[in-house]
């Protein structure tokens, strides 16, 4: 039975600090890390929720009811930090950003 629990593979849970929400587990979200943009390192979306977390700079931020299709836009956009400028945190009338958690009541993830 030991020899079993050495050779079993071990999945870690991934907790990341995400800003003014403090520590998530990854577990509910599909990541993808980004290479080919200079502002955004990794995007990680949650199809259930429609959350979606992008580190920028090395920071974390959260973004709730995001539409697929606008994840689709962001990771093929031809620039990805002017699409994340333009279409998620870009202020409407009111001020607010289309896609801000503060407003509603975000998941918890822990």
């Amino acid at each position: 039975m030991l020899a079993l629990l050495f050779t079993a593979h071990w999945e870690e849970a991934e907790i990341v600090d995400v800003k003014d929400r403090g520590p998530v587990d990854l577990a509910p979200f599909t990541c993808q890390d980004v290479t080919r943009s200079s502002v955004i390192s990794r995007v990680c979306y949650d199809t259930e929720s429609r959350r979606m977390l992008v580190q920028r700079y090395a920071a974390y931020q959260q973004y709730c009811d995001v539409p697929k299709d606008t994840i689709e836009a962001l990771l093929n956009a031809r620039s990805m930090g002017q699409y994340f400028n333009a279409n998620i945190t870009a202020a409407g009338r009111d001020g607010s950003e289309p896609y801000d958690c503060r407003p509603r009541k975000a998941p918890s993830y822990q």
